[in-house]
């Protein structure tokens, strides 16, 4: 997959299949509009493009812009794209000049200039241009003039409950992580940087590492403890299983929000690495125990749930 981030320098693209949107967490509806697309361009010869915005729309948009948490920063997006064999991403500059583009001026002037599309296709409630005032009939019109396809693609369920970003954003939330990984397609990640602590998890036999959130924008799930596994460069290639905290460590001292990962069965030096976190399910909430040993026992039981949790998934 190549990634463009300057429209002023984009290559021809050949019979263009294209759709655009912020693709927050490329879960399973989102992967649905992929899989057509590249249906489509094989029919034609032609290459998939998906347009995608940095920052996320409602950054700009929004009366409290500080309250957006995404389920995906560019970077996890463009791996999640690069995983689905799309030909070319295109990350365009979302600011308040291309937030007033009218609808019509946004298909005209950017999709129809920059793209020449042969096909564009979009999810069933998309919407596009000032006040969102564009939809997919205003898209057919403007394709039969300007001779381009559109097609629409209808909601993706899951049971009985259409995949979106927000029901995932609350379900993380809720801390419903079985739903939220359902609507994703996969397990819900995000990646820290391992700082130093206090180290009182060694002394009862739980050490952990101590992560340093990397994106603030980042959606971390709610306070409690959960069935995690971990990857990156420092475990060589391995996915290792573990169990984390979020929360205050009322028993400890209360102070100061931690989330802290106990690796099973590792016990190396990773101070100062970069892991990613993938949240299996939730366990239980945040507790204040009568002492230490109360605390390491309950650990131990956590750590059997844990364990029989991850043992489901291969």
């Amino acid at each position: 997959m190549k990634v463009h981030y300057d429209l002023k320098h984009l290559p021809t693209f050949k019979h263009a299949v294209i759709t655009t949107g912020a693709f927050d967490g490329v879960h399973r509806g989102h992967q649905q509009i992929i899989n057509r697309m590249k249906a489509i361009a094989r029919e034609v010869h032609g290459e998939t493009v998906i347009i995608t915005f940095h920052p996320h729309p409602r950054k700009i948009t929004s009366s409290v812009p500080g309250e957006i948490k995404q389920l995906t920063c560019l970077n996890e997006r463009i791996e999640l794209l690069k995983k689905a064999a799309i030909d070319h991403l295109v990350v365009v500059n979302f600011d308040h000049s291309f937030s007033n583009l009218t609808a019509t001026e946004y298909v005209q002037h950017f999709l129809y200039n920059h793209f020449h599309p042969h096909t564009i296709i979009v999810g069933y409630d998309h919407r596009f241009g000032k006040g969102r005032t564009g939809n997919f009939d205003l898209l057919k019109q403007l394709g039969a003039t300007l001779k381009f396809n559109v097609e629409e693609i209808n909601e993706q369920l899951v049971g009985d409950e259409i995949v979106s970003s927000t029901h995932i954003r609350n379900y993380l939330t809720d801390r419903n992580i079985k739903n939220a990984n359902e609507l994703l397609g996969y397990a819900y990640f995000f990646e820290g940087y391992v700082v130093r602590g206090n180290q009182i998890g060694r002394t009862i036999g739980f050490p952990t590492a101590n992560l340093h959130i990397n994106d603030e924008e980042k959606l971390i799930p709610s306070d409690g403890v959960y069935a995690v596994r971990v990857s990156g460069a420092c475990f060589e290639n391995r996915t290792l299983n573990g169990m984390m905290n979020i929360g205050f460590r009322p028993t400890v001292d209360g102070q100061k929000k931690v989330i802290e990962v106990n690796i099973f069965e590792f016990d190396a030096d990773i101070y100062e690495q970069n892991i990613t976190v993938h949240v299996y399910d939730f366990i239980r909430g945040e507790v204040k125990f009568n002492g230490l040993d109360a605390l390491k026992a309950q650990l131990k039981k956590d750590s059997i749930t844990a364990a029989s949790i991850l043992s489901q998934y291969p």
